[in-house]
């Protein structure tokens, strides 16, 4: 029994590193969301980080449509990179973790 923890301890570190490195890469993981008429463009990382936004001159002049859109648009783009991040993690999770009798973690 003592061998098994053991091993269990050990598939539980190696899979918590995995864990970690999955979230690093999620920085290389890029989402890109816009505006339905294409006139803002956000890019973020599935880490949530914003690297670009795009806005098109036309909705420079109406101050309103454009909080709208940025509001929008980067609403999309969040729950897009929340998604990519939360299922990459818990497929690594899930992989790694040793099959203990009662704890059916990742249904």
């Amino acid at each position: 029994m003592f061998g098994d923890m053991m091993g269990m301890m050990g598939k539980l570190k190696e899979t918590q590193e995995k864990v970690e490195a999955t979230k690093k890469r999620m920085d290389t993981v890029m989402v890109q969301e816009q505006s339905s008429d294409g006139l803002l463009k956000i890019t973020l990382t599935a880490n949530r980080q914003v690297k670009n936004v795009e806005i098109d001159d036309s909705l420079l002049e109406d101050k309103d449509q454009l909080e709208d859109y940025l509001i929008s648009v980067m609403n999309k783009a969040l729950d897009r990179a929340e998604n990519i991040h939360d299922t990459e993690v818990a497929a690594v999770a899930k992989d790694g973790m040793p099959n203990i009798p009662g704890m059916d973690l990742f249904k």
